[in-house]
């Protein structure tokens, strides 16, 4: 067992170094939010094939009320096949897009509140055994009400939770989406380590 250092990881390694090596990429499908790819590869001296999804990235945001309430919102998700409760999120616009640009629009297309005050939360990578999406986390304070700018086939329903509510439905397991959970953890160690009632 290696002992655990707290220590920085490189962003990008060598790919000369890496102990896998791309032998070839072909492109097997080209979609509207991903792209998957056949990668080729070479694994200790021996050829195997890997699935490979490219994602440009996305921006969620955590969206804090006056009263400490966070704002979430509630849709349907196809992929699970029932709604869920997750934090305001979305792709950028291109893979050049601020993540803060994005954060900010999405807050309030999804919510109907916009904030000057955004603040990185935490960065991650949602799936990295086979996905190289990238979503920054921001929190946004001082919210000021518009209204939602939702796309023609969004249906969201924006809901106020406490955080010692949301906290229990990480634990009973009932809330499962990984950028939520993580925003939801990085925020409520933040709180703590801010002494933040």
């Amino acid at each position: 067992m290696q002992e655990h250092r707290q220590e920085a990881v490189p962003e990008a390694a060598d790919p000369k170094d890496a102990p896998v090596q791309l032998i070839e990429r072909k492109l097997a499908h080209r979609g509207a939010v991903l792209n998957v790819y056949d990668d080729y590869v070479e694994v200790k001296g021996k050829r195997t094939h890997w699935d490979y999804i490219h994602h440009d990235g996305a921006a969620a945001v955590l969206p804090v009320l006056p009263d400490g309430r966070l704002l979430m919102v509630r849709q349907y998700r196809h992929a699970l096949s029932r709604y869920t409760l997750e934090i305001p999120a979305g792709k950028v616009d291109s893979p050049e897009e601020p993540k803060i640009d994005c954060a900010r629009r999405e807050l309030e297309e999804e919510t109907g509140y916009r904030s000057d005050h955004l603040t990185p939360l935490l960065n991650m990578n949602t799936t990295v055994a086979f996905c190289d999406e990238f979503i920054g986390i921001f929190l946004a304070e001082d919210l000021e009400k518009t209204h939602q700018h939702l796309d023609e086939d969004e249906e969201i329903e924006v809901e106020a939770w406490t955080l010692p509510d949301l906290l229990a439905l990480i634990r009973s397991g009932k809330m499962t989406d990984a950028k939520t959970v993580a925003a939801i953890l990085a925020y409520a160690v933040k709180k703590d380590h801010e002494g933040i009632s």
